[in-house]
C-alpha cells in the first residue's frame, strides 16, 4: 500500500504531518466562527477536542484507504500552522480520493488554499496514482466553490437539501477532477509557479 510522502513544500507553505505543538494554533483557526460555519465542528472549538484530535492525527500517513488525513499546512519560513488539508482514499477503490480543506479566517485571501490545494492534488494523481479526486462543499460556501473551479474540477451534482447541518437543512455541490484533467492543467499551474 502506497502512502504520500510528506513534507510536500510549495513556494510559500510546507504540507506536513501535525505535530503536538499544533494544539494552540489548530484551535484558534478551528474556533472562528466563519471557518467553523460550513464545517462539521462548532466555534469555538474545544481545548479538549481540539487536544484529542491532534493527537489522535499527529504522525498520520496520508494514503491509507478507508481513513481521513489531516494534513498541516504551515507558512515556510515562519512556521506558522494557518490550517489544513483533508485525504480520504476510498475504501473500496483506492484509486479515487475526497479532499477537503480549511484555512484561518486572517489568511485567506492570499491564495494560500489554491497553493496548497494544487500541490497536493499534484502529489495525489503523481505518487498516489489516484484516477479521480472528489470534493463536497455546501452551495453557500462561494469561496470553496471558486477554489474548487479554479483549480479545474467540474460539478457533477448539486444535492439540494440533501443534509441536516447546523440546525437547518442544507444543500451541497459535488465536485470532482479526473488524473487526465488534471495533467492538461497541470503546465499551468506550474508555469504560474504555483507548483
Amino acid at each position: 500500500m502506497t502512502t504520500l510522502t510528506l513534507p510536500i513544500p510549495t513556494r510559500r507553505l510546507i504540507l506536513r504531518s501535525f505535530r503536538i505543538e499544533d494544539l494552540d494554533a489548530f484551535q484558534a483557526y478551528r474556533s472562528e466562527p466563519e471557518v467553523a460555519r460550513y464545517q462539521s465542528w462548532s466555534a469555538p472549538f474545544a481545548r479538549s477536542e481540539a487536544k484529542a484530535f491532534v493527537r489522535a492525527i499527529a504522525g498520520q500517513s496520508p494514503g491509507t484507504p478507508g481513513r481521513w488525513c489531516q494534513i498541516a499546512i504551515e507558512t515556510a519560513g515562519e512556521g506558522r500552522l494557518i490550517g489544513d488539508c483533508a485525504v480520504l482514499v476510498l475504501a473500496d477503490d483506492p484509486r479515487q480520493a475526497e479532499i477537503g480543506f480549511t484555512l484561518s479566517g486572517r489568511e485567506q485571501g492570499k491564495g494560500y488554499a489554491v497553493e496548497a490545494v494544487a500541490n497536493l492534488l499534484d502529489r495525489l494523481y503523481g505518487e498516489l496514482e489516484l484516477h479521480r479526486v472528489r470534493a463536497i462543499c455546501d452551495t453557500e460556501n462561494g469561496r470553496s466553490v471558486r477554489l474548487l473551479e479554479r483549480l479545474g474540477f467540474r460539478r457533477e451534482a448539486h444535492f439540494l437539501q440533501n443534509v441536516w447541518f447546523k440546525g437547518a437543512w442544507g444543500s451541497e455541490y459535488l465536485y470532482a477532477l479526473l488524473a487526465s484533467e488534471w495533467r492538461e492543467r497541470r503546465e499551468l499551474w506550474s508555469a504560474s509557479g504555483w507548483l
